[in-house]
């Protein structure tokens, strides 16, 4: 018997899936390790992670390059115990016992590197309050 309570699970959700929902997974994981389960898709992904944020995350030793865009899936929302949209629109399901959260961040596509710099490390700091709610260690 696993007397361990489960780890809660988060999604972040924005259109594209290709830098603000990436950055926030990757965030999530870096920071949290294993006390929290993290996915991350989009509403209409990219074919691509955007590389300038790929770069920005780069920076400061966290490397998504490997990351791929995948598509929201109603699976995915139900899954998650934390749903947080960045700026998708009503693009996902609701379901009745999750928690919501819509960040309001720019859109990084087409930005220059010190826009995206701004965001990522806003995205940090967002990431970090969350975990404090939901997986304090």
């Amino acid at each position: 018997m696993n007397d361990r309570p489960s780890r809660p699970s988060v999604l972040f959700v924005c259109v594209h899936n290709a830098g603000r929902s990436q950055m926030a997974a990757a965030f999530l994981e870096h920071l949290a390790g294993d006390r929290v389960d993290v996915r991350s898709a989009g509403s209409a992904p990219a074919a691509t992670v955007n590389p300038a944020v790929v770069d920005a995350m780069r920076e400061i030793g966290i490397d998504i390059s490997a990351g791929t865009p995948k598509l929201l899936t109603a699976q995915a929302v139900h899954a998650s115990d934390v749903v947080i949209t960045i700026r998708c629109g009503d693009a996902c399901p609701v379901f009745p016992g999750k928690r919501y959260l819509d960040w309001q961040i720019d859109d990084p596509a087409g930005q220059g590197i010190d826009a995206i710099r701004m965001i990522r490390d806003a995205i940090e700091a967002l990431v970090r309050t969350l975990i404090s709610e939901i997986a304090p260690g």
